[in-house]
C-alpha cells in the first residue's frame, strides 16, 4: 500500500512547507480520505485517477478543496467523483457548502457524460469497498459526528485516526488486526494548550501516550494533523515522550507499506 501526505502550506520562498493546514491523505494513487487539500497540490497522476474521496468528517480543514477538485474536472469527467460520507456528513455538504451560496450544487448538474458527483453513504461502524481497498469505519470522539478508518488491501491495513480525543474502538480494532502495518494517529496541540483540545476534542502529546499504551499489536506509529502555529512545540513534546517507533508523518513524501 502506497500512501502520502499532501502538502497543504507555502513556505516565503513559495515552495511547499512541512506545515499543515489542510488533510488529504491519497492511497495508491487512487483513493483518498478528505479533500482539505487535494485539488491544490494532488499529482497529475492523482488527479486523473482519483475519483474516490472517504470523509472522516466535514470541518473545513478536511473538506475546504473538495468543490474546487470537483470544478476542475468538471468537464472532463466520464464518471462522477464519488464521495464516501455518513447521511449527516452529505447533509452538511448539500445545506452548507453545495448549496449554490457558497459553491454550485454539482449533485444537479451533468456533464456530456453524465452525473460529476455521486454520494456513497456509509453506516458509521460499518465496513465499506472502496476501489481495490477494504474500509472499516470506527466512530471516534470529536466535536462533530466523525470516523477513523482502518484500510486494507489484500496484504496490510493501516489505521487513520482522524480528529479524535481519547477513543476506545480504533485501538480496539487495531488490537484485532493481525496485518497492522502503520497506524496514523492526530495530536493537534501542546501539553500547555490541553484545555483548548479538550474543548476542541483534540490530542496533546500527554493523551497521544496514554492512546498509544492501548494499541497492543506492534506497528509503527506516525503522528498527523499537528496544528501549524505549534509544530514544532508538539513534535519536541512527542519526541520527548521516547516513545519508541513514532515518528511525524513527512508531508509530501511517499510512503509504502
Amino acid at each position: 500500500m502506497k500512501l502520502q501526505l499532501l502538502p497543504s502550506t507555502i513556505d516565503e520562498n513559495g515552495r511547499a512547507s512541512a506545515r499543515q493546514h489542510l488533510l488529504s491523505i491519497v492511497i495508491d494513487d487512487k483513493v483518498a480520505i478528505d479533500a482539505g487539500c487535494l485539488a491544490f497540490s494532488c499529482s497529475n497522476e492523482q488527479r486523473e485517477n482519483v475519483r474516490d474521496i472517504i470523509l472522516t468528517h466535514t470541518h473545513l480543514d478536511h473538506i475546504a478543496s473538495l468543490p474546487m477538485f470537483i470544478d476542475d474536472l468538471f468537464a472532463s469527467l466520464t464518471s462522477p467523483v464519488r464521495i464516501h460520507g455518513t447521511r449527516q456528513m452529505i447533509e452538511i455538504l448539500e445545506r452548507d457548502i453545495f448549496n449554490w451560496a457558497i459553491y454550485p450544487r454539482f449533485s444537479e448538474l451533468t456533464n456530456s457524460y453524465g452525473k460529476v458527483v455521486e454520494y456513497v453513504p456509509f453506516e458509521s461502524g460499518s465496513r465499506f469497498e472502496v476501489k481495490h481497498l477494504s474500509v472499516q469505519s470506527i466512530p471516534v470522539n470529536h466535536k462533530v459526528l466523525a470516523h477513523g478508518f482502518i484500510v486494507s488491501d489484500e496484504r496490510v491495513s493501516v489505521a487513520v485516526s482522524g480528529d479524535t480525543t481519547t477513543t476506545e474502538g480504533l485501538w480496539r480494532e487495531c488490537n484485532s488486526r493481525d496485518d497492522l502495518a502503520a497506524v496514523l494517529v492526530e495530536c493537534a496541540f501542546p501539553n500547555e494548550m490541553k484545555e483548548l483540545a479538550g474543548a476542541s476534542q483534540h490530542l496533546v502529546p500527554a493523551l497521544l501516550s496514554d492512546e498509544l499504551a492501548k494499541l497492543e499489536r506492534p506497528a509503527p506509529v506516525f503522528v498527523i494533523n499537528l496544528k501549524p502555529a505549534y509544530r514544532e512545540r508538539v513534535i519536541s513534546e512527542v519526541r520527548a515522550l521516547g516513545l519508541g517507533d513514532v515518528e511525524i508523518l513527512e508531508v509530501g513524501r511517499i510512503y509504502e507499506f
